[in-house]
């Protein structure tokens, strides 16, 4: 994908950009679920470059997010899958900045809408990939249709 059709940055892409001093640099971090379940760790941000600000998280998700999504979308259109299917080594997915709860003295971050099943049945990608348009928008009509 070229530059001028991109619009999220990874954070480590952007020398000039940086979490800013009265913000957690939340990387590192475990995710927790609604019901507290650990969905992985932040990998990294996005950065929307027109907004100039961090608006996704880099989520590197436990491997039983990935089994039980694993062939989620590998069932019949009519039954109301999306028509994909993720990939051995998409083990990457993002969520919206606000969609997550940071809890600084516990050092995680918590998902409050969301449950572990929802995050399995969402589109990943591989590490580092380039997000476009049309992957963020599936992603965020995933998650309005697993909304609680």
């Amino acid at each position: 994908m070229s530059d001028d059709k991109r619009n999220l940055y990874y954070l480590h892409e952007l020398s000039d950009y940086k979490v800013a001093e009265n913000y957690s640099d939340v990387r590192g971090w475990e995710v927790e679920d609604m019901d507290n379940r650990i969905i992985g760790k932040v990998d990294n941000l996005l950065v929307d470059k027109n907004q100039e600000k961090v608006v996704y998280l880099d989520v590197e998700v436990n491997e039983t997010v990935i089994e039980i999504g694993y062939n989620t979308f590998n069932e019949p259109a009519n039954e109301g899958v999306h028509g994909f299917i993720n990939k051995d080594g998409d083990n990457h997915i993002i969520i919206p900045i606000d969609m997550a709860t940071i809890d600084k003295e516990n050092k995680k971050v918590r998902t409050n809408e969301l449950n572990h099943q929802s995050f399995a049945a969402t589109r990943r990608f591989n590490k580092g990939a380039p997000i476009d348009q049309e992957f963020e928008s599936n992603v965020l009509s995933d998650y309005s249709f697993h909304r609680r």
